[in-house]
């Protein structure tokens, strides 16, 4: 499957943000990245597009979504009842490797991606191995019994501290439950979504 591979400091640096989890050289460096430094020049005023536009790539980068599939998922949003922004940003945390993280059974999106395309991750009980997987209100999100000894989701689950109200986690059978749909504030991810809404709307 076809995803962003490239290095993962330099897009955090560029947002200024640690989108990928903690990042050493953003505390380092808070700065775009480029062998000049911070330059008065890269600090001007942006346009309004580019704006919007670095909008849309940081969620894209956040989600770990490329353009084809994040246009598909707006268009999805349009089609929706309610505010288009918050829809889109809904319809990104219902995906299944963004769900597995959140329960926190893996400690990045990337590494969620991965157990998931490794089929070590149930839906309902089903073995479910695609990532962009979009889970409904009631789906139980489980780890497969044969990977419930792996060390890398053991250790993520015992350093996982957070909680949110959309999920319910059972440490018993390691299984989590999608309760409802998070509303906007639910959600913590620092993406203005009415920026990427208009810049579709252009």
């Amino acid at each position: 499957m076809a995803r962003y591979r490239g290095p993962k400091s330099k897009i955090a640096r560029r947002f200024r943000e640690p989108i990928f989890g903690p990042d050493k050289s953003l505390d380092r460096r808070a700065y775009g990245p480029g062998q000049h430094g911070p330059s008065k020049r890269r600090g001007g005023k942006q346009s309004e597009y580019a704006i919007q536009l670095g909008e849309k790539q940081k969620a894209k980068y956040t989600y770990g979504i490329l353009e084809r599939q994040f246009s598909n998922l707006f268009d999805r949003a349009s089609s929706m009842k309610g505010i288009t922004g918050e829809n889109l940003l809904q319809l990104c945390e219902a995906r299944l490797d963004n769900t597995v993280f959140r329960l926190g059974v893996a400690t990045t999106r990337r590494a969620a991606r991965q157990l998931v395309s490794h089929k070590h991750i149930t839906v309902n009980g089903e073995v479910v191995n695609i990532p962009s997987y979009s889970l409904k209100i009631g789906d139980v999100v489980g780890v497969r019994e044969k990977s419930k000894s792996l060390e890398a989701i053991t250790t993520s689950l015992s350093s996982n501290s957070k909680k949110f109200d959309w999920l319910d986690w059972n440490s018993s059978d390691m299984s989590g439950k999608v309760l409802s749909t998070p509303s906007r504030e639910m959600i913590p991810e620092n993406i203005r979504e009415q920026l990427i809404v208009e810049l579709y709307s252009k």
